[in-house]
């Protein structure tokens, strides 16, 4: 436990540094949005372009890991919906309640993390899961979220919407192009290479920060106090229900024959086991959601997982890299 706690600490600690730094204005709320810019469009695409171009492509779109890991997504939206949605809460804000149940911080913070964790081949699995939860679990929520008052033609407009920012964000392209990389052998120029490194080396401490400078400014742009009940449970399904399901899941595909190895059941549980993506906050604010709801959730699952997701890697029996 102790070797893992050496590990998960720091990663706890800067999410909690970035909100602590943002909650005494010694990081002014106007510059969240271009620390957040900053890792998305030119830090974490770096890392995930690294990662991709250094493992296997089998290890990046593997359709196995995928066919888990979509179904199992599917689920815990539907779930919490059905859990949540009464007549205080009604479709838009259930829908993306759900998503972020279902869509764990696997970019800023479960990459790195896992590799941390397992090994740089941990980030195999976890990277594809991120392409999952960019193109269709966002987008299945979004067009969700659109049904109440806006119907069938405002959901596919939604989701239409939600696949063109798909296309948009760099990190997909990031992981195409790394994968693209290792398939055919590309190695960077050497000036080239070393841009590249120095923008991934400082992705995961800024990314870490910025999740928590994020978490506190969608708090700051809460109209109204949101009661824990409302919350705390779909932290709870985003950190305890959502990998039990994904752990059957790969525990049922093997049985069934699929090539999923210990490994990678480990990683794709641990994967789901992340609190949930701190930008969903953002997604929730554009298409008019409860942006407080959604920032306490994000908030509760990302103060919890440290004890959770530590305590799950424990009674798996993960070693730390290195």
């Amino acid at each position: 436990m102790q070797a893992i706690l050496a590990v998960t600490l720091p990663f706890f600690a800067l999410v909690l540094a970035g909100w602590l730094a943002a909650r005494v204005r010694l990081l002014p709320e106007s510059a969240v949005p271009g620390l957040n810019a900053y890792v998305l469009y030119f830090a974490l695409p770096c890392l995930l372009f690294r990662f991709g171009a250094g493992l296997p492509v089998g290890q990046l779109f593997n359709p196995f890991v995928m066919a888990v890991w979509l179904p199992v997504a599917v689920v815990v939206v539907g779930i919490t919906v059905a859990a949540t949605r009464d007549a205080q809460v009604g479709l838009r804000d259930a829908s993306f309640g759900a998503l972020v149940a279902a869509f764990p911080n696997s970019g800023f913070m479960g990459v790195p993390l896992l590799a941390a964790l397992m090994g740089a081949p941990a980030a195999g699995p976890v990277i594809a899961t991120v392409l999952v939860d960019m193109v269709f679990t966002s987008s299945l929520c979004i067009a969700l979220s659109q049904l109440q008052g806006a119907g069938e033609h405002g959901a596919r407009t939604a989701a239409l919407r939600a696949l063109r920012g798909t296309l948009s964000n760099p990190l997909g392209w990031a992981i195409l192009l790394g994968g693209a990389a290792s398939a055919v052998g590309l190695a960077l120029p050497a000036p080239v290479a070393r841009i590249v490194g120095m923008l991934a080396d400082s992705a995961t401490p800024v990314a870490l920060f910025t999740i928590g400078a994020v978490l506190w400014r969608a708090g700051q742009h809460a109209h109204t106090r949101t009661p824990v009940a409302r919350y705390l449970p779909v932290a709870l399904i985003k950190l305890l229900l959502h990998p039990l399901l994904v752990w059957g899941a790969c525990t049922l595909a093997v049985q069934l024959g699929a090539p999923l190895t210990t490994y990678q059941t480990t990683a794709l549980t641990l994967a789901a086991a992340l609190p949930s993506a701190s930008n969903v906050a953002l997604l929730a604010e554009r298409f008019g959601a409860d942006t407080g709801r959604i920032a306490r959730i994000i908030l509760a699952s990302t103060a919890l997982a440290f004890g959770s997701f530590t305590g799950l890697a424990w009674l798996f029996g993960v070693q730390p890299h290195g």
